[in-house]
């Protein structure tokens, strides 16, 4: 385990992003892949929607994940270059472990999308946590694959889902770097009415 969590504060202080090409072996085992998830589940979810789907993609199908990616690629650009098509490539092969996560939201006359797009959201940040708390570092990211299509349907996404992110799990290679975070009192205020 690299972190040192003594307390669940310390914790949440101290989990940071780590880059998909930078995560490496060991990864989380199937018992630890599937804590993680049920971690992830217990999200706020107003209404109990659960307009969320975790499509876990294992190493054995990252061959075929960069297949898809190449031909989805290919079929939204007319003319893609060699190192975007290497980087499709690389991006399908990093990390031990990769899920994909879909927003796929319920018709509700109660719940509005919003608050169902939060849940996913919050759903992406538990995963993120859950890695975290058991020793490994996770990196949630989008890029153009998120948006695509082609690559929703392949993943079991139907029309109005969307693909909230993919998130590589794995053990960071080198020391997870602390970005720059928010000054408090620029982003917390009282209200006194």
């Amino acid at each position: 385990m690299f972190n040192d969590a003594s307390s669940p504060a310390t914790l949440l202080r101290t989990r940071r992003s780590g880059r998909p090409r930078d995560l490496v072996a060991p990864g989380p085992d199937s018992a630890q892949l599937r804590q993680i998830l049920e971690v992830a589940m217990r999200t706020p979810d107003h209404g109990k929607l659960h307009p969320w789907r975790f499509v876990h993609i294992p190493q054995q199908a990252r061959e075929r994940f960069a297949s898809l990616l190449g031909r989805a690629y290919r079929h939204e650009r007319s003319e893609p270059g060699r190192l975007e098509l290497e980087a499709n490539e690389r991006f399908a092969r990093q990390a031990p472990e990769l899920v994909a996560v879909l927003f796929t939201p319920v018709e509700s006359v109660k719940i509005p999308r919003w608050e169902q797009e939060l849940s996913c959201g919050a759903a992406c940040m538990n995963l993120l946590h859950a890695a975290h708390a058991i020793g490994f570092a996770a990196g949630w990211v989008t890029g153009w694959a998120a948006a695509s299509p082609e690559v929703l349907q392949a993943l079991g996404g139907k029309d109005g889902d969307r693909i909230a992110g993919f998130i590589f799990i794995g053990t960071p290679a080198a020391e997870l770097e602390e970005r720059p975070r928010p000054n408090f009192d620029d982003v917390v205020s009282t209200w006194n009415g």
